[in-house]
């Protein structure tokens, strides 16, 4: 990357010029049986499955132990809040594709990591639901490493600026707060999960015992 991605221009689109998303305004009665209206945001993208994307989480280990368990995030610039962004490694869900097979595919190409096995693959789940119906699914996925930690290419298509940092679960926390530091913006889901796995471990150390 020769250059600092930002923002030049910001206008307004009309839907009719958009390839990727468009506007809806919803009609609903509400629990009083009263008449309302809503705007809502809806990618154009969704295929046969009914799901738009997959979120990935890695779970990298060595069957040597040379490393913690670890996974990857990864860093890159997101033009709707001119900012970079950490994040998990995500993608759109092709036609004729599952969410699973949708998250190994897109693991390999953003970090080069191959996975070995589905670990878990969520419910549906939506992230911002008062202003989009866009839904995904978080795909858990093991990917097992033969000794110490390798960092494989990743196979990004023209246009993809990606960074990919493997980062040892039990640091993920302070990591995610030691990047919002140097000014990145941390990706909501990401940081809930950080946030979540750390609060378990607190509470497994009896932290919150009365």
């Amino acid at each position: 990357m020769s250059q600092t991605p930002k923002v030049v221009s910001s206008t307004e689109m009309s839907a009719a010029e958009a390839r990727w998303i468009t506007l809806k305004k919803i009609k609903y009665t509400d629990a009083n049986g009263s008449e309302r209206v809503w705007e809502c945001a809806e990618r154009k993208t969704r295929k046969s499955t009914g799901v738009d994307a997959v979120a990935i989480f890695a779970m990298i280990r060595s069957k040597t132990n040379a490393f913690p368990l670890s996974t990857v995030v990864i860093e890159q610039y997101r033009p709707p809040i001119d900012a970079f962004i950490i994040e998990l490694p995500a993608g759109l869900i092709d036609e004729n594709e599952t969410p699973e097979e949708t998250a190994i595919r897109e693991l390999e190409e953003e970090t080069g990591y191959k996975a070995d096995r589905v670990v878990e693959s969520s419910p549906v789940v939506v992230s911002d639901p008062g202003m989009t119906n866009a839904n995904m699914k978080l795909v858990v996925l093991n990917v097992t490493l033969e000794d110490k930690m390798e960092t494989p290419e990743p196979k990004l298509e023209a246009g993809e600026f990606i960074v990919q940092r493997v980062v040892a679960l039990d640091q993920l926390d302070t990591e995610l707060k030691a990047y919002a530091e140097r000014g990145f913006v941390v990706d909501a889901r990401l940081s809930h999960f950080a946030t979540g796995y750390e609060m378990a471990k607190r509470v497994q150390a009896g932290e919150f015992r009365l």
